[in-house]
């Protein structure tokens, strides 16, 4: 038999983007937040859950009362092993939630991740450079109809901070017990429930975004051409020429947005391959 609450893992859908093959474009911001998460991930598989088993107040005075020809230590060992946890043998009355404590603080990262990843996307789509594939039937907002609003990512960043918060205050509180135990973690601990459920929420909801987002190619390249957006180019000008003083003479121009047309930089190109010839 095993209670090793495997659940916390398994049920962790991760959202993945499921759009058409525009999805290439930005794959680079998405592919350093996946590298986090997924580090997250295996930390989270290699977490240790711990049980113990030696009496109500932590030793085995009474045990040993009872059968003392017993090798207590040894049975409590294999007991708790039996059932998949990591055995403590040396705890007051309760186990002192370290792990518990732990595991809350791991998610709390994954949390993060996950919100930056929501309020990214939210600000892609208020810029137009995503789209959002309307859904048959329907309604985006109670005044206006037409909208077609990115509610799934704003009701995913609401669900992992509602995760976060308790997931913050459950790692501070339950390791903190008064001398043997006080009953203070027996009403905290009915909140984890909570949390992961917010985060199960906030998971489902992001994946629901995901399936909606398209990639609206048109509308980025034409704020890079209204905005005459040289400027990305600067760290590949000033790598190119390759000196602190190329440096010093790309940025004024970066930075002027009167001079920032396409010719500044074909010029330091076309100087910077002049100066290697050199």
């Amino acid at each position: 038999m095993s209670l090793r609450p495997r659940w916390i893992r398994s049920s962790l859908r991760w959202p993945r983007w499921r759009g058409d093959g525009e999805a290439s474009r930005w794959s680079r911001a998405r592919t350093a937040r996946q590298r986090r998460r997924e580090r997250q991930r295996r930390a989270l598989g290699r977490q240790e859950f711990l049980g113990k088993f030696n009496g109500a107040v932590g030793n085995f005075n009474a045990h040993q009362a009872a059968v003392p020809e017993a090798d207590w230590i040894e049975c409590s060992r294999r007991f708790v092993e039996s059932m998949d946890l990591v055995w403590n043998p040396l705890t007051t009355q309760i186990e002192s939630h370290d792990f518990i404590a732990e595991l809350l603080d791991l998610m709390v990262r994954i949390d993060t991740i996950l919100l930056g990843f929501a309020r990214d996307i939210w600000g892609y789509i208020a810029l137009g450079y995503f789209g959002q594939r309307t859904v048959k039937g329907e309604v985006g907002s109670s005044v206006m109809p037409h909208k077609v609003n990115p509610i799934d990512f704003e009701n995913c960043e609401g669900n992992l901070g509602l995760a976060t918060a308790l997931f913050q205050h459950l790692a501070a509180k339950l390791p903190v017990s008064r001398w043997q135990r006080d009953l203070s973690d027996s009403t905290a601990m009915r909140a984890l429930g909570t949390a992961f459920g917010h985060l199960m929420v906030a998971l489902d909801a992001l994946g629901r975004g995901l399936d909606r987002v398209e990639l609206n190619a048109a509308r980025i390249a034409a704020d890079l051409e209204a905005e005459g957006a040289w400027e990305v180019l600067a760290e590949a000008v000033q790598t190119v020429r390759g000196s602190l003083r190329a440096a010093e003479g790309t940025d004024p121009r970066t930075r002027d947005r009167s001079r920032g047309d396409a010719r500044v930089y074909r010029g330091a190109r076309v100087a910077a391959r002049g100066q290697g010839a050199a």
